[in-house]
Protein backbone atom coordinates (compact mmCIF):
# COMPACT_ATOMS: atom_id res chain seq x y z
CA UNK A 1 0.00 0.00 0.00
CA UNK A 2 1.09 3.46 -1.29
CA UNK A 3 1.45 5.61 2.03
CA UNK A 4 1.25 9.88 1.48
CA UNK A 5 3.80 11.76 2.56
CA UNK A 6 3.44 12.93 6.57
CA UNK A 7 3.07 16.83 5.09
CA UNK A 8 0.06 15.87 3.01
CA UNK A 9 -1.58 14.04 5.69
CA UNK A 10 -1.11 16.83 8.21
CA UNK A 11 -2.56 19.56 5.52
CA UNK A 12 -6.05 17.10 5.42
CA UNK A 13 -6.05 16.64 9.12
CA UNK A 14 -9.82 17.48 9.75
CA UNK A 15 -8.93 19.30 12.88
CA UNK A 16 -6.59 21.48 11.03
CA UNK A 17 -9.08 21.95 8.69
CA UNK A 18 -12.06 22.66 10.88
CA UNK A 19 -8.89 25.34 12.61
CA UNK A 20 -8.55 27.07 9.32
CA UNK A 21 -11.84 27.51 8.92
CA UNK A 22 -12.83 28.69 12.16
CA UNK A 23 -9.98 31.37 11.59
CA UNK A 24 -10.67 32.61 8.33
CA UNK A 25 -14.34 33.19 9.22
CA UNK A 26 -13.61 36.35 11.95
CA UNK A 27 -13.24 38.77 9.35
CA UNK A 28 -16.27 38.53 7.11
CA UNK A 29 -17.96 38.28 10.58
CA UNK A 30 -16.60 41.16 12.01
CA UNK A 31 -17.34 43.13 8.68
CA UNK A 32 -20.92 41.78 8.77
CA UNK A 33 -21.26 43.65 11.94
CA UNK A 34 -19.75 47.11 11.05
CA UNK A 35 -21.50 46.81 7.90
CA UNK A 36 -25.10 49.57 8.01
CA UNK A 37 -28.31 48.40 9.00
CA UNK A 38 -31.56 49.96 9.26
CA UNK A 39 -33.22 52.78 7.39
CA UNK A 40 -31.41 54.93 5.06
CA UNK A 41 -31.01 58.39 6.41
CA UNK A 42 -29.86 61.45 5.24
CA UNK A 43 -27.36 63.08 7.48
CA UNK A 44 -24.68 66.36 7.60
CA UNK A 45 -21.80 66.99 9.47
CA UNK A 46 -22.28 70.01 12.19
CA UNK A 47 -20.02 72.86 10.72
CA UNK A 48 -19.57 76.47 12.36
CA UNK A 49 -21.60 79.53 11.66
CA UNK A 50 -21.65 83.51 12.36
CA UNK A 51 -25.50 84.81 13.21
CA UNK A 52 -26.49 87.93 13.92
CA UNK A 53 -28.35 88.99 16.17
CA UNK A 54 -31.01 91.33 14.75
CA UNK A 55 -33.97 93.53 15.68
CA UNK A 56 -36.86 94.36 14.07
CA UNK A 57 -38.51 97.58 14.28
CA UNK A 58 -41.61 99.16 12.28
CA UNK A 59 -43.14 102.89 11.77
CA UNK A 60 -42.74 105.62 9.32
CA UNK A 61 -40.65 108.17 7.54
CA UNK A 62 -40.49 111.69 8.18
CA UNK A 63 -37.78 114.42 7.25
CA UNK A 64 -35.47 115.23 10.29
CA UNK A 65 -35.47 118.94 9.79
CA UNK A 66 -37.59 120.67 7.12
CA UNK A 67 -36.83 124.16 6.05
CA UNK A 68 -39.80 126.28 4.97
CA UNK A 69 -39.27 129.03 1.93
CA UNK A 70 -40.88 132.26 1.60
CA UNK A 71 -39.65 135.64 0.42
CA UNK A 72 -39.29 138.34 3.41
CA UNK A 73 -41.53 140.57 2.05
CA UNK A 74 -45.37 140.32 0.97
CA UNK A 75 -47.66 140.30 -1.48
CA UNK A 76 -45.09 139.14 -4.10
CA UNK A 77 -46.41 137.73 -7.24
CA UNK A 78 -44.59 134.45 -8.66
CA UNK A 79 -43.56 134.92 -12.43
CA UNK A 80 -40.88 131.91 -12.58
CA UNK A 81 -40.67 128.37 -10.77
CA UNK A 82 -38.12 126.88 -11.93
CA UNK A 83 -38.41 123.90 -9.34
CA UNK A 84 -40.82 121.53 -7.94
CA UNK A 85 -40.82 118.77 -5.14
CA UNK A 86 -38.96 115.71 -5.55
CA UNK A 87 -36.12 117.73 -7.43
CA UNK A 88 -32.67 117.70 -5.34
CA UNK A 89 -31.45 121.37 -4.99
CA UNK A 90 -28.10 123.08 -3.52
CA UNK A 91 -27.63 125.47 -0.99
CA UNK A 92 -28.52 128.71 -3.21
CA UNK A 93 -30.46 127.35 -5.97
CA UNK A 94 -32.82 129.77 -7.44
CA UNK A 95 -35.91 128.29 -6.87
CA UNK A 96 -38.39 130.85 -7.95
CA UNK A 97 -38.62 134.71 -9.37
CA UNK A 98 -41.20 137.21 -7.44
CA UNK A 99 -42.47 140.39 -9.58
CA UNK A 100 -42.01 143.40 -7.17
CA UNK A 101 -44.22 145.92 -6.96
CA UNK A 102 -42.14 149.03 -7.93
CA UNK A 103 -40.37 147.00 -10.58
CA UNK A 104 -37.76 143.87 -11.22
CA UNK A 105 -37.58 140.70 -9.41
CA UNK A 106 -37.05 138.57 -6.55
CA UNK A 107 -35.63 135.47 -6.39
CA UNK A 108 -36.10 132.49 -3.94
CA UNK A 109 -33.15 130.73 -3.06
CA UNK A 110 -32.70 127.21 -1.46
CA UNK A 111 -31.17 128.15 1.68
CA UNK A 112 -29.69 124.60 2.64
CA UNK A 113 -29.34 121.66 0.46
CA UNK A 114 -31.59 118.51 0.29
CA UNK A 115 -35.07 117.42 -1.47
CA UNK A 116 -37.94 119.59 -2.23
CA UNK A 117 -40.40 117.77 -0.21
CA UNK A 118 -43.40 120.06 -1.20
CA UNK A 119 -44.33 123.46 -2.93
CA UNK A 120 -47.33 125.46 -3.52
CA UNK A 121 -45.41 127.99 -5.97
CA UNK A 122 -47.38 128.62 -8.86
CA UNK A 123 -47.11 131.26 -11.58
CA UNK A 124 -49.81 133.97 -10.92
CA UNK A 125 -50.11 133.12 -7.30
CA UNK A 126 -48.91 135.65 -4.42
CA UNK A 127 -46.59 134.83 -1.72
CA UNK A 128 -45.76 136.77 1.50
CA UNK A 129 -43.50 136.11 4.68
CA UNK A 130 -46.22 134.71 6.87
CA UNK A 131 -48.14 132.89 4.79
CA UNK A 132 -47.67 129.25 3.28
CA UNK A 133 -44.23 128.24 2.34
CA UNK A 134 -43.84 128.42 -1.05
CA UNK A 135 -41.41 125.42 -1.15
CA UNK A 136 -40.39 123.30 2.03
CA UNK A 137 -37.18 121.22 1.73
CA UNK A 138 -35.76 117.53 3.50
CA UNK A 139 -32.18 119.81 4.51
CA UNK A 140 -29.54 117.41 3.91
CA UNK A 141 -31.77 115.19 2.52
CA UNK A 142 -31.87 113.43 5.73
CA UNK A 143 -34.69 111.53 6.88
CA UNK A 144 -35.43 109.03 10.14
CA UNK A 145 -37.39 106.00 9.98
CA UNK A 146 -39.74 106.30 13.37
CA UNK A 147 -40.18 102.71 14.57
CA UNK A 148 -41.53 100.76 17.23
CA UNK A 149 -39.68 97.82 18.73
CA UNK A 150 -40.22 95.32 21.76
CA UNK A 151 -39.78 95.88 25.70
CA UNK A 152 -37.57 92.93 25.40
CA UNK A 153 -35.12 94.03 22.62
CA UNK A 154 -35.17 97.41 23.60
CA UNK A 155 -32.24 96.94 25.71
CA UNK A 156 -29.99 95.08 22.71
CA UNK A 157 -30.00 98.61 21.19
CA UNK A 158 -27.34 101.33 20.85
CA UNK A 159 -26.54 104.45 19.27
CA UNK A 160 -24.83 103.52 15.46
CA UNK A 161 -25.65 100.32 14.91
CA UNK A 162 -26.14 99.94 11.58
CA UNK A 163 -29.56 98.58 10.08
CA UNK A 164 -31.21 98.07 6.71
CA UNK A 165 -34.23 99.98 6.47
CA UNK A 166 -36.77 99.18 3.37
CA UNK A 167 -39.31 101.55 2.94
CA UNK A 168 -42.83 100.49 0.61
CA UNK A 169 -41.68 101.67 -3.16
CA UNK A 170 -38.23 102.86 -2.61
CA UNK A 171 -36.12 99.29 -1.43
CA UNK A 172 -33.56 99.07 0.80
CA UNK A 173 -31.61 102.08 2.27
CA UNK A 174 -28.50 101.91 4.69
CA UNK A 175 -29.65 103.56 7.77
CA UNK A 176 -27.91 103.53 11.45
CA UNK A 177 -29.88 104.22 15.08
CA UNK A 178 -29.83 107.83 15.90
CA UNK A 179 -31.22 107.89 19.16
CA UNK A 180 -33.05 105.56 21.63
CA UNK A 181 -36.52 107.03 22.79
CA UNK A 182 -36.46 107.25 27.04
CA UNK A 183 -39.87 105.37 27.55
CA UNK A 184 -41.96 102.89 26.77
CA UNK A 185 -45.57 102.82 25.23
CA UNK A 186 -47.48 100.97 28.09
CA UNK A 187 -50.79 100.06 26.03
CA UNK A 188 -48.65 98.59 23.78
CA UNK A 189 -45.32 97.53 25.34
CA UNK A 190 -43.34 98.77 23.03
CA UNK A 191 -40.19 101.61 22.92
CA UNK A 192 -39.23 104.31 20.22
CA UNK A 193 -35.80 104.10 18.30
CA UNK A 194 -34.82 106.62 15.26
CA UNK A 195 -32.79 105.73 13.14
CA UNK A 196 -31.15 108.19 10.33
CA UNK A 197 -31.30 107.73 6.57
CA UNK A 198 -29.43 109.37 4.16
CA UNK A 199 -30.62 109.28 0.69
CA UNK A 200 -30.69 111.61 -2.58
CA UNK A 201 -33.79 110.37 -4.24
CA UNK A 202 -36.83 111.72 -2.83
CA UNK A 203 -38.42 109.70 0.13
CA UNK A 204 -42.38 109.46 0.46
CA UNK A 205 -43.00 111.60 4.11
CA UNK A 206 -45.09 109.54 6.33
CA UNK A 207 -44.81 106.03 4.34
CA UNK A 208 -44.56 102.98 6.27
CA UNK A 209 -41.24 101.08 6.40
CA UNK A 210 -39.56 98.33 8.58
CA UNK A 211 -35.93 97.82 9.82
CA UNK A 212 -33.31 95.18 10.63
CA UNK A 213 -31.22 96.26 12.81
CA UNK A 214 -27.74 94.35 13.82
CA UNK A 215 -27.16 94.65 17.36
CA UNK A 216 -24.01 91.49 17.58
CA UNK A 217 -23.25 88.29 16.12
CA UNK A 218 -22.90 85.28 17.60
CA UNK A 219 -20.50 82.56 16.08
CA UNK A 220 -20.95 78.77 16.60
CA UNK A 221 -21.84 75.68 15.56
CA UNK A 222 -25.07 75.36 13.29
CA UNK A 223 -27.51 72.57 11.93
CA UNK A 224 -30.70 72.97 9.92
CA UNK A 225 -34.22 73.41 11.78
CA UNK A 226 -35.07 70.66 10.60
CA UNK A 227 -32.63 68.72 12.67
CA UNK A 228 -33.74 70.09 15.97
CA UNK A 229 -36.63 68.49 18.18
CA UNK A 230 -38.88 70.07 21.05
CA UNK A 231 -40.58 67.35 23.43
CA UNK A 232 -41.11 67.69 27.34
CA UNK A 233 -37.16 66.51 27.59
CA UNK A 234 -36.13 69.82 26.27
CA UNK A 235 -34.73 70.79 23.04
CA UNK A 236 -32.63 67.37 21.13
CA UNK A 237 -30.50 66.86 17.88
CA UNK A 238 -30.28 62.89 17.05
CA UNK A 239 -26.89 62.09 16.19
CA UNK A 240 -25.05 59.23 14.38
CA UNK A 241 -22.53 57.52 15.72
CA UNK A 242 -21.44 53.81 14.91
CA UNK A 243 -24.54 53.75 12.55
CA UNK A 244 -26.47 53.94 15.54
CA UNK A 245 -29.03 57.07 16.18
CA UNK A 246 -27.96 58.95 19.79
CA UNK A 247 -30.48 61.82 21.20
CA UNK A 248 -28.19 64.90 22.28
CA UNK A 249 -29.65 67.28 24.38
CA UNK A 250 -28.62 70.80 23.12
CA UNK A 251 -28.92 74.69 23.68
CA UNK A 252 -29.89 76.30 20.86
CA UNK A 253 -29.69 80.36 20.13
CA UNK A 254 -29.79 82.39 16.92
CA UNK A 255 -31.43 81.60 13.69
CA UNK A 256 -31.51 82.59 10.32
CA UNK A 257 -31.38 81.40 6.58
CA UNK A 258 -33.07 78.11 7.73
CA UNK A 259 -30.18 77.40 10.38
CA UNK A 260 -30.30 77.54 13.86
CA UNK A 261 -27.02 78.09 16.33
CA UNK A 262 -26.44 75.14 19.14
CA UNK A 263 -24.30 76.78 22.05
CA UNK A 264 -24.10 73.80 23.79
CA UNK A 265 -24.13 70.44 23.09
CA UNK A 266 -22.13 69.80 19.50
CA UNK A 267 -19.13 69.39 18.47
CA UNK A 268 -17.98 70.60 14.71
CA UNK A 269 -18.07 67.41 12.47
CA UNK A 270 -20.87 65.85 14.64
CA UNK A 271 -23.26 63.52 12.10
CA UNK A 272 -26.84 64.78 12.51
CA UNK A 273 -30.09 63.54 11.16
CA UNK A 274 -31.01 66.33 8.86
CA UNK A 275 -34.59 65.59 9.40
CA UNK A 276 -35.33 64.73 12.79
CA UNK A 277 -38.13 62.80 13.53
CA UNK A 278 -40.05 60.39 15.92
CA UNK A 279 -39.62 57.13 13.61
CA UNK A 280 -36.32 57.00 14.74
CA UNK A 281 -35.25 56.67 18.65
CA UNK A 282 -32.17 56.21 20.59
CA UNK A 283 -29.91 52.54 19.66
CA UNK A 284 -31.84 52.65 16.59
CA UNK A 285 -29.08 51.31 13.86
CA UNK A 286 -29.24 53.23 10.59
CA UNK A 287 -28.03 53.55 6.93
CA UNK A 288 -26.38 57.24 7.01
CA UNK A 289 -26.22 59.37 3.75
CA UNK A 290 -24.80 62.33 2.97
CA UNK A 291 -26.70 64.63 2.17
CA UNK A 292 -24.55 65.97 -0.75
CA UNK A 293 -24.82 62.68 -2.07
CA UNK A 294 -28.56 62.48 -1.40
CA UNK A 295 -29.34 65.51 -3.64
CA UNK A 296 -27.69 63.86 -6.48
Amino acid sequence: MRHLPRAVVRSLCPAAVAGALVLGSFPARAADDEAPKGPAVTVLKVAKSCFSDIVEATGTIIAREETSVRPERPGLKVTDVLAEAGDTTTAGQVLARLALPEGGTLQVTAPVAGVIATSTAQIGNFASAKGEALFTIVARSEYDLVGLVATSDMRKLAVNQPASVRIAGSGDIDGKVRRIGPTIEPNIQQGMVYIGISSQKRLLLKASGRALIKTGQSCNVAVPLTSVQYSSAGTVVQVIRRNRVETKRVEVGLMSGGNIEVRDGLNEGDVVVARAGALLREGDPVRPVMAAEAAK
